[in-house]
């Protein structure tokens, strides 16, 4: 998926050329295929080439995969989940980063979240 949202849309064999360790060739399609059937891409025909676009944009799908996971390994609790991504070692947070993130919160009390 990141390698069709980078180039904005892909064949397969763009996608077996452009990832790392990627599988055989049937293995790409059969991959595109499945991403397919769940909804995450979608194909245009092309000459004899099916053509592979995301369904959405690269924000939308994060913002999906984050409520999956912050769902699934955090009890619901987005509080636990930031704590989690601000323990990780290597996270190098800017000064940016942590004034945005002292706004988020910030606003998110003001609206009583």
């Amino acid at each position: 998926m990141s390698f069709v949202y980078r180039s904005g849309e892909a064949t397969a064999a763009e996608v077996q050329e452009g990832i790392s360790n990627a599988p055989s060739y049937s293995g790409v399609r059969a991959m595109l295929r499945i991403l397919e059937e769940k909804g995450y891409l979608r194909h245009v025909k092309r000459g004899n080439r099916y053509v592979y676009l995301p369904t959405q944009s690269s924000e939308e799908a994060a913002r999906s995969a984050m409520q999956y996971t912050v769902q699934s390994f955090y009890g619901g609790s987005a509080g636990r989940a930031m704590a989690a991504l601000l323990d990780i070692p290597d996270a190098d947070l800017s000064d940016d980063d942590l004034n945005r993130l002292k706004a988020m919160i910030e606003q998110a009390r003001k609206e009583g979240n």
